[in-house]
């Protein structure tokens, strides 16, 4: 448990100097270097403001609080589930374990991270996120303070042999991936990167409010999983960032919790348990067709 605990032993702890040196490199080429207009849109890059920076490292920062309780609660139950309930233990030594588990825990990603976007109540806690209409590294400091939904998509893995420790540091390695995925300064790589990895491009659709990309490309580190699911979408045009329904605030507690306050209101105006049900583990948007408003009236549709 100590070492769980031990920011040094963390990989997100050792790139915290590259995220900063990062973003300096990306502010001094989005100030220095030319850059061309979208063709399709006409939109420059989105680059930096003050006050949105500000609020994306504030969240980050928070964060690593509700990461850690998140990290010690998981933790007690993995490790009952790897001692008392895995047929076997994989050994951490072999040289194919590592690869392993970080396949493993990035499918895990793409399955939590495809259930927030469409389930209402995963949706309150990831939405902050996207929040930003600004796409930089910054943007990717941005982290929600809700991370519960992780531990069930994680919780197969300890009952498969990995054991716990490991899988908290893949999942440190794919943050750190993703960081570098959020940025407009780098367009397509190469054929064969593009094919397999997330990539600036692919993660760029992902923060797309235009239809054509929504709920797309929810991949960690690889890209293949949205292509063998079916919600892999190639980057057409320089997106719109943010939600479909801007947030225009940068109060940390509203972008945060103000989903969850929308989901209680609609929950306690709702007259009958199918709609309460709907608000709380439909897509995000849910709200009762008109006819079954007409004879049960609840609260007002909400845009997603």
């Amino acid at each position: 448990m100590h070492d769980l605990l031990d920011p040094m032993k963390n990989p997100v702890t050792y790139a915290i100097p590259f995220f900063v040196l990062t973003i300096l490199v990306e502010l001094a080429a989005l100030k220095w270097l030319d850059h061309d207009d979208d063709p399709v849109t006409g939109r420059p890059p989105t680059g930096y403001l003050g006050k949105d920076t500000r609020t994306s490292l504030s969240m980050g920062l928070i964060s690593l609080v509700f990461t850690l309780a998140f990290k010690v609660g998981s933790f007690l139950v993995y490790m009952l589930v790897f001692v008392h309930l895995a047929p076997f233990h994989l050994p951490t030594d072999a040289w194919w374990y590592w690869p392993l588990v970080l396949v493993a825990v990035d499918l895990g990603f793409y399955g939590s991270h495809r259930f927030v976007h469409r389930v209402n109540v995963g949706w309150a806690a990831h939405q902050a996120h996207h929040s930003s209409e600004y796409m930089n590294f910054g943007t990717a400091l941005r982290q929600k303070w809700n991370p519960w939904f992780e531990f069930f998509f994680w919780l197969p893995l300890p009952f498969l042999g990995f054991s716990p420790w490991t899988i908290y540091v893949a999942f440190g390695v794919n943050l750190v991936f993703q960081f570098f995925v959020h940025t407009e300064t780098i367009g397509k790589l190469p054929r064969p990167i593009e094919l397999v990895f997330n990539t600036p491009s692919h993660h760029r659709v992902h923060h797309g409010s235009d239809p054509e990309y929504l709920d797309k490309n929810y991949a960690g580190m690889l890209i293949v999983w949205d292509r063998m699911f079916g919600t892999f979408q190639a980057e057409l045009h320089r997106p719109t960032y943010g939600l479909t329904k801007p947030v225009e605030t940068h109060n940390l507690i509203k972008l945060q919790y103000g989903d969850y306050a929308q989901i209680a209101r609609d929950v306690r105006d709702a007259t009958r348990w199918r709609d309460r049900m709907g608000y709380l583990f439909g897509p995000p948007g849910w709200a009762p067709r008109p006819e079954d408003q007409a004879s049960s009236p609840s609260s007002p549709i909400r845009a997603m």
